[in-house]
C-alpha cells in the first residue's frame, strides 16, 4: 500500500466494505447514530437559524431531490443536506469522537440521507456510506491530533475539524450513495478537500455561524459527489501534498498512521461519544459534578464559592471571557458556559441529567441561577488536565457559608465507552427531542423503520415519517 496516496487507501477501503460487509457492532452504532441525529434536527427546527437556513434552502429553488427532515417539498440534494445539516449540529447535542475533539455524525448523516434519496439508493448502502463517511471523518480528525500536547491541531489554529474533516468524510459516503467506483471515490475526497472549511471562534465570543458548519459540509459533500460524477476530478495527493489538506490547514504537521493504520479493521465508529446533555460537550461532567454534590447534600443557596476545575486547554471554552460565562444571555452561551453547567447540576437537571429546557432563555435572568454562577470561577485543574482529551473531566468544590469544602469528581464523560447510554437512554434522549413535533405512533414508526436500515428500510420510507413535523 505503500505506493498509494492516503485518499487512494481510502478509497480502497471504501470498496472493500462493499464486499465485506460491515461489523455488527458498527451497524448497530450507525443505526443509533440515525436516530439521534433525526431527533436533533426535529427539536433543531424551532430555532431562528433553522428557520434562517430553511428560508435560504428555498429561495435558492432548484430541482427537487431530497428532503430536509420534516419538510414535505424536495429541495436540490445539496440543499438539504445544509438544512439538515445545519439542524443536526445547532443545539450543540451531536455526538464527539474523542480525544479528536469532532463531531462526526452532525456533517455525515445529514450529507448521506440527502444523497441517499437523490440517487434512490437503498438502506444497505445507507448503512454502509454512514459507516464508512464517519471513519475517514475521524480518522482525518485524529491525524491532526498532537499527541504531545495532547490536542488538535486543528483547534489550536482556529479551526473546526468537525466541519473540515466532516466535508471529505461526507464525500466519501455521498460517494458510495452515488455508487461512485475507486478512482471517482478518491476525486470527490480531492475535490471536497479544497470545500472544507470552518473556523471556532464563535465558541469564544459568540454568534451563531457555528451552526452553519456541519450544514455547509455536508453541502460541500453532496456538491462534491455531484461535480465528480459529472466529470470533475481531484488531485490523488489531496491529503498529504506539498499544497494539500494537511499542509494548508496543519502546516504540514499530521499523522499519517492515525488513517491507515488498522483500517477496516479497527472501527473507530462504536467508540464514539453520545451527548447526553444539549451543550458543549466540555460541560457535561461538570454538570454530572453538580449533580453529585446535590447528592451529597449541599443546599445551592448556601454556596459561596464554587470553583470549577478543567483541563487547561478547556478553560478557554467554558470559562471565558469570565464574564460573559456568568451571565449567559442566549441559550447558545449558557451551552457554553462552565458556571451555567454547575448550575444545572445543583438545581437538578431534567431528562438524563440535562435537557433542552433547562437552557431555555426564561432561565438565563433567572435570580437564583444568576448569584449562583456569580460566585462561581473556571480554573485549570492539574488532575483532569492529565486526562484530557480522552475524557473531559471535571472536578467541582463548593464551599458553603457554614466553612464546609464539598468535591465532587467526575473523570469519565456519559455517553462513551466506559458509561455508555443504553438503548432505552438514546430512545429517552430521542423522544424528548421531538415532544411536542412528532406523536407517539410516529415516534414509534421512526424507531422502528430506523432499525430496519439495512434490512429493508429505503432511506425515502424513513425520511417520510418527518414530514408530519409542525412547521415553527
Amino acid at each position: 500500500m505503500a505506493d498509494r496516496t492516503l485518499s487512494q487507501q481510502l478509497a480502497d477501503f471504501v470498496m472493500t466494505t462493499k464486499g465485506d460487509g460491515l461489523p455488527d457492532a458498527v451497524s448497530v452504532s450507525v443505526r443509533d447514530r440515525i436516530l439521534d441525529i433525526l431527533g436533533l434536527c426535529i427539536a433543531s427546527r424551532r430555532l431562528d437559524t433553522s428557520r434562517a437556513v430553511l428560508a435560504y434552502a428555498r429561495e435558492q429553488g432548484g430541482a427537487a431531490q431530497a428532503h430536509a427532515i420534516g419538510e414535505p417539498a424536495k429541495l436540490p440534494a445539496a440543499s438539504a443536506a445544509l438544512v439538515n445539516g445545519v439542524l443536526a449540529h445547532s443545539l450543540d447535542y451531536d455526538d464527539t469522537h474523542l480525544p479528536s475533539v469532532l463531531h462526526p455524525s452532525a456533517s455525515v448523516i445529514p450529507a448521506a440521507l440527502a444523497a441517499a434519496e437523490y440517487a434512490d439508493a437503498d438502506g444497505e448502502a445507507l448503512l454502509r456510506a454512514i459507516a464508512v463517511g464517519l471513519e475517514v471523518t475521524v480518522r482525518l480528525g485524529m491525524a491532526g491530533y498532537d499527541r504531545a500536547t495532547n490536542n488538535s491541531t486543528f483547534f489550536e489554529h482556529g479551526q473546526h475539524a468537525t466541519s473540515i474533516c466532516g466535508a471529505i468524510g461526507g464525500a466519501t459516503a455521498a460517494a458510495v450513495l452515488l455508487d461512485l467506483d475507486e478512482t471517482k471515490i478518491v476525486d470527490a475526497i480531492g475535490v471536497a478537500a479544497s470545500m472544507a472549511s470552518g473556523v471556532i471562534e464563535a465558541n469564544r465570543t459568540g454568534g451563531t455561524v457555528k451552526r452553519l458548519h456541519c450544514g455547509w459540509a455536508a453541502h460541500a459533500a453532496v456538491s462534491a459527489a455531484q461535480l465528480v460524477r459529472h466529470g470533475f476530478t481531484g488531485p490523488p495527493t489531496v491529503l498529504e501534498g506539498r499544497f494539500g489538506f494537511f499542509q494548508a490547514f496543519l502546516r504540514g504537521e499530521f499523522d499519517a498512521s492515525a488513517i491507515i493504520d488498522g483500517l477496516g479493521e479497527n472501527w473507530t465508529v462504536p467508540d464514539i461519544f453520545f451527548k447526553p446533555y444539549p451543550a458543549n460537550h466540555f460541560t457535561h461532567t461538570i454538570v454530572d459534578a453538580g449533580h453529585e454534590l446535590r447528592e451529597q447534600g449541599v443546599d445551592p443557596d448556601r454556596i459561596v464559592a464554587l470553583t470549577i476545575g478543567v483541563p487547561a486547554p478547556v478553560v478557554r471554552t467554558v470559562g471565558e471571557p469570565i464574564e460573559r460565562k456568568i451571565r449567559p444571555t442566549t441559550t447558545y452561551e449558557a451551552q457554553f458556559s462552565g458556571p451555567y453547567a454547575a448550575v444545572i447540576g445543583l438545581l437538578g437537571g431534567s431528562g438524563l441529567g440535562a435537557a433542552l429546557p433547562d437552557y431555555a432563555p426564561a432561565l438565563l435572568g433567572d435570580p437564583r441561577r444568576l448569584r449562583l454562577m456569580s460566585r462561581a470561577e473556571v480554573v485549570a485543574d492539574d488532575e483532569c488536565t492529565a486526562i484530557f482529551p480522552n475524557q473531559f473531566p471535571a472536578v467541582v468544590r463548593a464551599h458553603t457559608d457554614d466553612g464546609r469544602e464539598w468535591t465532587a469528581r467526575v473523570m469519565v464523560n456519559r455517553g462513551g465507552p466506559q458509561r455508555p447510554l443504553s438503548a432505552d437512554e438514546l430512545r429517552v434522549k430521542f423522544r424528548d427531542n421531538v415532544a411536542g413535533q412528532l406523536d407517539t405512533t410516529t415516534c414509534d414508526m421512526v424507531e422502528q423503520a430506523v432499525a430496519g436500515i439495512g434490512r429493508g428500510t429505503q432511506p425515502g420510507e424513513l425520511l417520510s415519517l418527518t414530514h408530519t413535523t409542525p412547521r415553527q
